[in-house]
């Protein structure tokens, strides 16, 4: 028979092992869920940092875009900053010229002042404009002989600038011409002038280009005798080398 302190003491001893044992497990299973949540949210970082690296790819990708456009794009600017310089340079070196050549004109024209010649330089043109009573006797398109002289003077000089291009512009005033219309006599004006420019004085008539205005290119009022005198007149037009800067813009566009 075993006592019953002995029986008292294991049963004490058994409990205090349950304890234990109850303890440890729900410690182990405390832990297990800790191990679990930790698990779940590395789980987490893991994705989320794969996620930062797709998108750091991706922007990688972007930013590598973005340089390469920008790159591109200075690239272009500094293309046309060397165009636009070329075309400023021939610009200035073919206002220059018209310049120099407004200079020559109006000496060589000098003895026509005070008859009726005017010549000046205009937004990038010269302009040697000829009032009728020089060129033509009232109503008509044939030129006289004085005018003829003055269009000699000026073919000399004309001919020695062999790039540039010259409009001969017919104008009237307002009083109606004695035969057909004005826009009819302004341009039979002009194409007299070109004709005699391309017959008598040799002036290539590839750089020729006539037209008529009739009344409507006035430089003064048709109110007055001498206004309609300044409106009554022929402008010649003369165009830089424009040839210069289309070969400027095709060579840069290659």
């Amino acid at each position: 028979m075993i006592p019953v302190v002995s029986i008292s003491a294991l049963l004490l001893i058994s409990c205090g092992a349950n304890k234990k044992l109850q303890k440890a497990e729900n410690d182990l299973k405390s832990s297990q869920e800790q191990i679990h949540q930790l698990e779940e949210k590395n789980s987490a970082l893991n994705n989320s940092n794969e996620s930062l690296k797709k998108d750091l790819a991706a922007s990688d990708s972007r930013n590598n875009a973005i340089n390469t456009e920008f790159n591109e794009y200075k690239k272009a600017c500094k293309e046309n900053e060397e165009k636009l310089s070329t075309l400023r340079e021939i610009l200035i070196d073919e206002a220059n010229n018209l310049e120099r050549l407004e200079e020559i004109l109006d000496s060589a024209l000098n003895d026509f002042h005070d008859r009726g010649v005017h010549v000046y330089y205009k937004n990038g043109l010269v302009y040697v404009s000829l009032e009728d009573d020089l060129l033509y006797k009232s109503g008509s398109a044939k030129l006289g002989e004085d005018g003829k002289k003055a269009l000699s003077t000026l073919a000399n000089v004309l001919n020695q600038y062999p790039n540039l291009k010259v409009i001969v512009l017919g104008n009237t005033d307002d009083v109606k011409a004695k035969k057909g219309d004005n826009w009819t006599l302004s341009t039979e004006r002009a194409n007299g002038v070109v004709r005699v420019l391309r017959d008598d004085y040799k002036v290539d008539p590839i750089r020729l280009t006539s037209a008529g205005k009739g009344k409507y290119n006035p430089v003064a009022g048709n109110d007055t005798p001498q206004g309609r005198a300044k409106n009554r007149r022929t402008d010649i037009i003369l165009n830089p080398d424009i040839d210069k800067l289309w070969s400027a813009i095709k060579k840069g566009d290659r």
